[in-house]
């Protein structure tokens, strides 16, 4: 697996003066600070680096960025191991660790390995075939123990992670010669750019090649070039930065790496400038898959930029130019190439004449075959231009089967692709949005060979190198009919995974060409889809974790409920007490008797507050709501219910009349926004021409409640409130006013509980101060907090339903007992149409009532009610909220039964859980029917 340092005596952009120590699986070695994790594992000797997903056969590094699919390993920098990390794109750091995927017991001996030999039992489409008798069952265990790339580390992950927002003229995606040409130009003209390069360093081929293709700046340019950017202040160049998808609106998002953790950022960009470049691509021989035959641009790159060399006797696989630059460059680099075999009878003369003057075996018009080796590569056999077959011995093969541009971004922006026969690949066509391909990426990399399979068995040629995909995989789809390409896709898993095609994608493309007997741009591509790369779930989820994963929101008042010994608990969002004290049972049962005898506060901050102003305020949301609300007079309010377009009811509140066209909607703490974002959607589509606006102000006001016999003097003893007697301060009113100390209010009488009720809404930073003097002023006379828990104890006696727990999906107004405020309707509103059905009208649907129960019985919310008799329980419907009331002295409780509201005084069978109890079906409203207690 090892063997002697592969590092060139001199070259390359590493700093030889800085050594760092690292280790891969258990074995200590050492690389140079600007090493990648491949570079340093190619310069120890390190051929095998892992193991292939299904067959575990030795993989070996292919590539030198983000194509590569074999070099997938687990690293820990010290801060946790990270799976599933590219060598090629992790940069070496002192202490690294390292280790293999998927290896039992070790990367050189591989017990898996067995599957590799019986290759013939696992072809495409295997488990589709196999796993069928007995069950799948019987397989899922092993299976899913030898699934996956990689393992999740259980503990805590300890790293940083960070979203960043961005808005930008231009986003230029790749910093090579046709990036950095780009950004410039936009800077010139005063635009706002970003500038995102994957690498750890900007440059691209210029990085590395001293000899550029025509059309591209030379060396020495790219210093000029990133100085002047430099001093343009609206210019951001960021590197180690992915970007990862295209999504509409000209939003992209960006995976970023770095020594300070990983960031995900969110970028709107006025347009995009893709210079992503082109892969490499392989070429189809036998044992193709060899550790030791690499990519021949990456053979290159590891040379120039890290000063490695791949191999003591090189030879080149290629069929174009490029490929022989590579090469040609490679033996300048001081790297033995021995010979070129190229399949195209006629390459460039001046590229081969080069060759022939460094001592390179020419072969042209060769046909490539196999490659032979076990943990590396050591000959290859080819036929020559008149017959002969011929064997070269080596231990690297750099191969080149052609350029594919990097058009993922684009086609995930709505780009049209279109075939080139002189690339062989996919080249930008057109796009709906305004995105521009630059360099590599549009298809300026000049031509290449014919792409075939060699003529020896189909099942030794490697496809895709992740998922071991072979030729004879693709051909076996393809007499099966899965002869579409993402059928195809899905069938055989080439350019599934990590890969996602980058390497394996044109050349399965062309094999189903070529057995279809169909053009390439006719079979057509896969759905490129986000991200491009492998992202981090952490990443993406940033500092959302832990109490950050939902934060709730918390009170104005959430300091002075926990001095009073608030139990806090979750409620639509929001961080609300539940009771007082540590025994639950009986806070709740004080807390109700504190209202029902002297006077609760209740804080209700997180009802939801949505202010509607304009002329077309009152129609508006007379459409809006079922109870009309334009005859209101300013001062008052009125308990009204919404419905989506099926009638079915979805949020009630009050909604009080500020002023002639000022409203106030109250909506349940739950649907605040829900409510807010549906009135604004029938805004803009149903009402854009009228004078309206929609403003959700929940956050800006506190609400604090004051309820009982005695709230209406408590709140009277503020300083600066309104004389509370005078000027008909009725239930369902609203005054506005200031206090002494300068803070304004509104002050609406609804009450939810049954009795006198005062709702004091004032900003939100307010609520603290006026907590703690209504505190103190209410003391004497009993007053004290109550929460949620009491609050629900109190409506549920008082008959009031939650919309969302005594309603369900299908619950309509008339259901809830609205029908003469539907009759009495004479102008249109939400839902009103589907109230005309038959069905929603019919008597024997599940409606809303009150049921009465001993408090002995086990009566839940949940327990259905079921029909009586021997024969077949049949629900009728159920309970949906239950309770002993410590006011009534007995149960108590809401239901949906099927025609409820005409079986009123009837005995109903409850079930659950193996449990019967009897019901008596009564009226809703369980204390106070008359409403004394609510007028004080």
């Amino acid at each position: 697996m090892a063997g002697p340092s592969y590092r060139l005596p001199e070259g390359g952009w590493i700093d030889r003066s800085r050594p760092l120590a690292f280790t891969f699986n258990g074995r200590r070695l050492q690389g140079c600070a600007g090493d990648t994790l491949a570079s340093a594992l190619l310069a120890a000797g390190i051929a095998v680096v892992g193991r292939s997903f299904k067959l575990h056969r030795p993989r070996g590094v292919l590539a030198a960025s983000a194509e590569e699919p074999n070099a997938l390993v687990t690293v820990d920098r010290g801060d946790g191991p990270v799976p599933l990390a590219r060598a090629t794109l992790t940069p070496l750091s002192e202490g690294l660790r390292a280790e293999s995927r998927r290896v039992f017991p070790a990367l050189g001996f591989d017990l898996a390995r067995i599957i590799d030999y019986t290759r013939a039992l696992w072809p495409a489409g295997f488990y589709n075939k196999t796993f069928k008798w007995p069950s799948w069952h019987a397989y899922e265990w092993a299976l899913r123990r030898m699934a996956g790339l990689g393992r999740l580390v259980p503990a805590p992950d300890p790293t940083r992670y960070r979203h960043v927002n961005v808005h930008c003229d231009v986003l230029v995606v790749g910093a090579g010669p046709a990036g950095l040409t780009a950004a410039l130009a936009a800077a010139r003209a005063g635009e706002d750019v970003l500038v995102a390069e994957q690498a750890a360093e900007p440059g691209g081929s210029l990085e590395y090649d001293p000899e550029p293709v025509e059309g591209q700046p030379p060396r020495e340019w790219l210093a000029q070039a990133l100085v002047e950017l430099a001093r343009h202040p609206n210019v951001r160049l960021v590197c180690g930065a992915t970007v990862a998808g295209c999504y509409d609106h000209g939003v992209l998002t960006i995976h970023g790496t770095g020594d300070a953790g990983e960031s995900w950022w969110k970028v709107r960009a006025g347009r995009v400038v893709l210079a992503t470049g082109a892969i490499e691509q392989p070429l189809l021989f036998g044992n193709n898959d060899l550790p030791g035959i690499m990519l021949a641009g990456a053979v290159h790159r590891y040379a120039a930029r890290y000063g490695v060399a791949c191999g003591r006797r090189v030879i080149g696989v290629v069929n174009n130019d490029l490929g022989w630059r590579a090469l040609l460059a490679l033996s300048r680099a001081g790297v033995e190439v021995v010979a070129v075999i190229d399949p195209r009878p006629m390459p460039d003369r001046a590229l081969s004449a080069a060759a022939a003057e460094r001592g390179i075996a020419l072969h042209v018009g060769a046909t490539p075959l196999t490659a032979h080796g076990s943990r590396r590569v050591r000959s290859f056999d080819f036929i020559t231009a008149d017959g002969g077959r011929e064997r070269v011995e080596c231990d690297a093969i750099a191969m080149s089967g052609g350029f594919s541009p990097t058009l993922n971004l684009y086609a995930q922006a709505g780009g049209r692709l279109r075939h080139d026969p002189r690339l062989a690949s996919f080249v930008p066509a057109d796009c709906r949005r305004p995105v521009e391909v630059v360099g590599a990426a549009a298809g300026i990399t000049g031509g290449a060979g014919p792409i075939a399979p060699a003529p020896v068995a189909s099942t030794s040629q490697w496809v895709d190198y992740l998922y071991d995909v072979t030729v004879a995989d693709v051909e076996l789809a393809v007499r099966e009919g899965f002869d579409s390409i993402e059928h195809l896709k899905r069938y055989t898993t080439v350019g599934m995974g990590p890969d996602q095609g980058k390497t394996s994608n044109r050349n399965a493309l062309a094999l189903v060409a070529a057995l279809t007997g169909r053009d390439p741009g006719a079979v057509g591509t896969t759905t490129c889809r986000p991200p491009y790369q492998p992202v981090t779930l952490g990443a993406i989820a940033g500092d959302r974790r832990g109490d950050f994963y939902a934060p709730a929101r918390r009170l104005p008042g959430h300091d002075w409920h926990a001095r009073q010994g608030a139990e806090f608990e979750d409620f639509a969002g929001w961080k609300r007490p539940a009771w007082y004290g540590r025994d639950r049972d009986a806070g709740i049962a004080h807390e109700v008797g504190r209202v029902r005898q002297a006077a609760g506060l209740f804080d209700a901050s997180p009802l939801g507050k949505i202010e509607v102003k304009g002329p077309a305020a009152a129609e508006f949301l007379d459409f809006i709501y079922l109870t009309a609300v334009s005859g209101l007079k300013p001062g008052r309010a009125r308990y009204a219910v919404m419905l989506n377009e099926n009638g079915v009811v979805i949020d009630d509140g009050v909604c009080a009349r500020l002023t002639d066209d000022h409203f106030l909607v109250g909506t349940s703490a739950a649907n605040a926004g829900r409510v807010a974002h549906w009135l604004e959607e029938w805004r803009q589509c149903e009402w854009s021409r009228r004078e309206l606006i929609v403003a959700p102000v929940t956050e800006q006001w506190a609400v604090i409640t004051v309820a009982g016999p005695r709230a209406r003097a408590i709140v009277q003893a503020l300083p600066g409130m309104i004389d509370l007697d005078a000027g008909g301060l009725a239930p369902m009113s609203q005054r506005a006013g200031r206090l002494d100390d300068g803070t304004r209010y509104r002050l609406q009488t609804i009450s939810f509980s049954g009795e006198a009720s005062f709702e004091l809404s004032l900003p939100a930073d307010r609520a603290p101060a006026v907590i703690e003097r209504l505190a103190e002023i209410g003391a004497p006379a009993g007053l004290g907090p109550i929460g949620v828990e009491a609050l629900l104890v109190l409506r549920l006696e008082k008959g009031h339903p939650i919309v969302g727990i005594d309603t369900d999906g299908t619950t309509n107004a008339l259901d809830l007992g609205f029908g003469r405020i539907v009759a009495g309707r004479k102008t249109d509103f939400v839902g009103a149409r589907s109230l005309a059905r038959p069905a929603d009208r019919s008597a024997d649907r599940r409606q809303l009532v009150g049921i009465e129960f001993d408090p002995s019985a086990a009566v839940v919310a949940g327990a259905h009610f079921v029909t009586a008799g021997a024969g077949p329980r049949r629900s009728e419907g159920f309970v949906t909220s239950a309770g002993i009331s410590p006011t009534l002295g007995k149960g108590i409780g809401l239901g949906l039964l099927e025609g409820g509201h005409r079986r009123r005084g009837e005995l109903v069978s409850v079930f659950d859980q193996g449990r019967r109890a009897t019901v008596r079906v009564v009226d809703r409203c369980f204390y106070d029917p008359g409403g004394a207690r609510i007028r004080g």
